[in-house]
């Protein structure tokens, strides 16, 4: 397959079925932003629509050898694994609001401060300071996927572990640096 060559979704596919990287990033390419925005519309955050996405296009790399394309787009198929992903995060955080609704404090704000949430030089050197106590790994997988924008299973490759470990190891990540954001902030 040459660079210069067009090429259609279903030959796209074929190519990377059989493990072709170029043909999987080609289809990444042409389908990512639809994708993006049709999570976004459904999760409603920049961030979820992300990670949605991201998740879309894993499931959708996992299932490509057993695809049959039905159509000459391979986007009404995106489509439907993006809906499936979204209204799993959607009930996952419904859960998750569930489950800590009995422990939100009454004192929290009805409103969010714009202004405190203006990224600063500060904030950003706190971040820093507070990832500079994570193990090397937690370090590695907070540089590859929150500073560089790599998807769970690029940074999982690239450091030799699995999916699952990066997504569980950045989420407490996250929640860790976050917290010790806001601790030193008060």
């Amino acid at each position: 397959m040459t660079d210069t060559a067009v090429h259609s979704d279903a030959e796209l596919v074929a190519a990377a079925a059989r493990g072709n990287e170029h043909a999987f990033r080609t289809l990444y390419r042409a389908y990512v932003r639809p994708v993006f925005w049709l999570a976004y519309g459904l999760v409603g955050t920049r961030a979820d629509a992300e990670d949605v996405a991201q998740e879309t296009f894993l499931a959708a790399w996992r299932k490509l050898p057993d695809l049959e394309l039905a159509g000459d787009s391979l986007l009404p198929w995106l489509v439907t694994i993006c809906r499936f992903q979204c209204a799993n995060r959607v009930r996952r955080q419904q859960r998750d609001r569930e489950h800590t609704a009995a422990a939100v404090d009454d004192t929290l704000p009805a409103l969010v401060d714009v202004e405190r949430q203006v990224v600063t030089a500060d904030l950003v050197d706190r971040i820093l300071d507070e990832v500079r106590t994570l193990s090397t790994l937690d370090q590695q997988i907070f540089r590859l996927c929150a500073a560089q924008g790599y998807a769970y299973q690029a940074a999982a490759d690239e450091l030799g572990v699995t999916h699952g470990a990066v997504r569980n190891r950045l989420s407490r990540i996250r929640t860790q640096v976050r917290g010790a954001v806001e601790q030193e902030g008060t």
